[in-house]
């Protein structure tokens, strides 16, 4: 018994993830729509529950207020610069350590996105995908795990079965191509 080089396991690595990462892919793409929606309204329900919805209201009116204090102040020095002629040293840039309402926004959301994650696994979408992603993982396994090429070929043509392909391609049924 012949142990595989390892180019021989890159091959098979490279070829389990053509067969399976497509149809992962595709899969992902399928509940993407779903996975959206269903995390804005976990996002507005988790923030009302958590009362998070009132203090981001707060801080929206807050910022608005802000914004709108921040360009009176920038129209205010620029009609001055002008009108005295002289140079505007003033920074008007965001200042990086501030808290934004988005900033809590987008922690509503990383936190909701793993409650819909959930829920998606519940959904067909997401069990094929579940499903997918086991029998790829077994497959890699099985390229791992495998004494010979031959051996590997016949355990890899059981687990992509699954999925409705077959590791070897019969091509005993291919026509001849002429050259010409």
């Amino acid at each position: 018994m012949t142990k595989m080089t390892k180019y021989q396991l890159e091959h098979f690595e490279s070829k389990v993830n053509r067969y399976f990462e497509p149809l992962i892919s595709e899969q992902q793409l399928l509940i993407k729509q779903y996975r959206t929606e269903a995390t804005n309204n976990v996002v507005k329900k988790l923030a009302k529950k958590m009362g998070a919805d009132k203090i981001l209201q707060q801080m929206k009116e807050a910022e608005e207020f802000m914004k709108e204090a921040q360009n009176n102040a920038k129209t205010f020095f620029e009609k001055v610069s002008k009108k005295e002629k002289k140079d505007l040293d003033y920074s008007f840039e965001r200042d990086s350590e501030r808290l934004s309402v988005s900033d809590c926004e987008e922690q509503l959301r990383e936190w909701a996105k793993d409650l819909v994650d959930k829920e998606i696994e519940k959904r067909p979408e997401g069990s094929k995908l579940a499903q997918l992603r086991q029998l790829k993982q077994k497959a890699m396994d099985t390229v791992f795990e495998s004494g010979t090429a031959e051996d590997l070929k016949l355990a890899l043509d059981k687990v992509v079965s699954h999925i409705g392909l077959t590791w070897s391609v019969d091509t005993s049924k291919i026509k001849q191509l002429s050259q010409g």
